[in-house]
Formats: structure tokens, C-alpha cells, sequence
């Protein structure tokens, strides 16, 4: 969905079940198999975990702060959290995308 909506290319994704990625971007594979991260790089590193990924994602997507400073009004990031570990926990009920190591098994460990 992010992709669909960085019209000019701001977001990369990168499956952290492919060798080297999750330690090019200082993150462990448990860090990653629990969580979403988005890395920004610019100005400076930072990185976001769960939902406050998914608005990071949203902001350098759309090309606007604003996801990302909703998100850290304090109401707001409580009920984004709590929604999000509740989707983190049940994810296997929810219909996707084929895994990435399902599609491309040769590129996993």
C-alpha cells in the first residue's frame, strides 16, 4: 500500500527474511520478525518501530509530516500502538501477500 501511494519513489521496502538486510539497518531478524521498522536516513538515522512505522512509511510516502505528528499527539499514539499489536498478533488470520521467502526461497537463509 505504501508503494502504491510514494508516487515519487521516497520509500523503499525491504523484506528483512532476505540475508543482510535487517543488519544493514542495525536491526536484529527477532527485532524484525515481531515488528515493522521504517529507517529514515535523512536528516539524520532514525528508527521507527510498529506503528509509528507505518506512519513514517505514510509520511515519506505522501511527502507530508502530518501522519507522523499525529501520531506522536499522545491519545493518538496509545490507540495506534494497541491497534497494532493486536494486528501484530493475530497477522496470520488476515489474508496477504505471499511471504517472501515462500516466493523467492533461494534468497533465504
Amino acid at each position: 500500500m505504501v508503494q502504491a501511494l510514494d508516487r515519487s519513489h521516497r520509500v523503499m521496502v525491504a523484506p528483512f527474511q532476505k540475508p543482510g538486510v535487517p543488519a544493514a539497518y542495525g536491526l536484529t531478524v527477532p527485532q524484525c520478525e515481531r515488528a515493522a521498522w521504517a529507517v529514515t536516513t535523512t536528516p539524520h538515522l532514525r528508527r521507527y518501530r510498529g506503528a509509528g512505522a507505518i506512519n513514517a512509511a505514510l509520511s515519506a510516502a505522501l511527502g507530508t509530516p502530518w501522519p507522523l505528528r499525529l501520531y506522536r499527539l499522545p491519545g493518538i499514539r496509545h490507540v495506534q500502538d494497541a491497534v497494532y499489536a493486536w494486528i501484530a498478533g493475530n497477522r496470520s488470520r488476515f489474508p496477504g501477500i505471499t511471504p517472501f521467502c515462500e516466493e523467492y526461497p533461494a534468497q533465504c537463509r
